[in-house]
């Protein structure tokens, strides 16, 4: 278990297929919203489960009180050359909102990432509107290397920008990959 800075005892695990119902529920409602990730709000739960579970990917699931409230993914940023950097993607459940959920997956993954030999962590695609995500991301080490206007469709404010955030992992030991 791992307390978060709110007090909430947060249990991550890698997720097993027993777990696609609650990720589903959790990856329909945000998606569904529009105004985070750029997958469709109308994915199906048989593309949603494919991308967030796939094999191309580790996926873990977090849980308060035996109840699954977060879902996280950890990958290669990219193939071959630049397999040394990892990517992450993150949600909670509305319902866990600001209760350090986020913060715990994104730490574990940091872990993840450092312990299977990434050297340093890419997220491409941080909607900026998501202000929540992003002050967390640069309290957790992430700087803002670039940013690319308008190129999210939000569902209720138009184009807006996207955040590319970076950090390395220390200690960083690429050679291990």
């Amino acid at each position: 278990m791992t307390p978060t800075p709110t007090g909430t005892a947060v249990q991550i695990r890698p997720a097993t297929s027993l777990d696609h119902e609650s990720i589903w529920a959790i990856f329909h409602e945000i998606v569904e919203r529009g105004d985070t990730y750029a997958f469709d709000p109308g994915t199906t739960r048989e593309a949603a489960l494919a991308a967030w579970c796939g094999p191309q990917v580790r996926t873990y699931v977090a849980s308060v009180d035996g109840r699954i409230v977060g879902t996280s993914i950890l990958r290669p940023n990219q193939p071959g050359l630049g397999d040394h950097v990892a990517n992450a993607g993150y949600m909670v459940a509305g319902t866990a909102a600001g209760r350090g959920v986020g913060a715990a997956l994104c730490l574990h993954s940091l872990e993840e990432a450092r312990r299977l030999g990434f050297g340093a962590m890419q997220f491409n695609f941080v909607v900026s509107t998501n202000e929540r995500a992003v002050q967390l991301w640069q309290r957790l080490g992430f700087a803002i290397v670039g940013t690319v206007p308008r190129a999210f469709r939000h569902a209720t404010l138009g184009p807006v920008d996207v955040h590319v955030m970076y950090r390395t992992l220390e200690p960083a030991d690429a050679s291990l990959r």
